[in-house]
């Protein structure tokens, strides 16, 4: 099997930062899962039906970064059947050579159970509200408030609710710059690459 890196967390914590870096610097491959909720979320309609019907140009649509995408994404991930429908998109990219880099909210517990590294990366809610707010020019106390929102739907859910792998390594990025944060992911993905067995 691939090398397989799976990072989860909440939004804004830097798991999407994290996992570019990552991909970039390994040569691995990188999805960002919540494109593909939020690709749903956009595309209208019966969810069901437009998971089903989701290509991978779906992911380049306009907007796709927004509040309101992310909104929309965090309800329609909440559809068992839409979750269902990605599971198979998102574990074929997951086997693709030479290796993976998979961000969401779910890879490490049911996307990629197997993956040789799991991170779960998180950061204050205020501190997450400051650069989701700086990133899209919008109110941080409104931010707070969407993230939290979003936070207790996405821990809620029945299906793949958000939380750590038990055997996942906890990445707190809060008082951490993105060099910092990416070179200690670095560290943890050169340890794991140099135990594996030789090919």
């Amino acid at each position: 099997m691939p090398f397989t890196i799976a990072i989860d967390g909440p939004a804004a914590s830097g798991k999407g930062t994290i996992a570019r870096a990552l991909a970039q610097r390994f040569g691995f491959l990188h999805l960002d899962t919540g494109l593909l909720y939020r690709a749903v979320g956009a595309l209208g309609g019966d969810p069901v039906a437009a998971a089903r019907a989701l290509t991978p140009e779906d992911l380049l649509r306009p907007g796709l970064r927004s509040a309101e995408a992310g909104q929309a994404a965090s309800q329609v991930a909440a559809i068992p059947e839409v979750r269902a429908v990605l599971v198979d998109f998102q574990r074929h990219f997951a086997a693709q050579e030479p290796g993976a880099v998979l961000d969401g909210r779910d890879i490490g517990t049911v996307i990629c159970p197997g993956a040789q590294l799991k991170l779960y990366v998180v950061a204050a809610d205020e501190t997450r509200a400051a650069r989701r707010a700086a990133e899209l020019g919008t109110d941080p106390a409104e931010m707070l408030a969407q993230l939290r929102e979003r936070d207790a739907r996405d821990a809620a859910r029945a299906t793949a609710p958000l939380r750590a792998a038990p055997d996942a390594v906890v990445l707190d990025t809060t008082a951490l710059t993105i060099d910092e944060a990416v070179a200690r992911a670095v560290a943890l993905v050169e340890e794991r690459l140099s135990a594996q067995p030789a090919p």
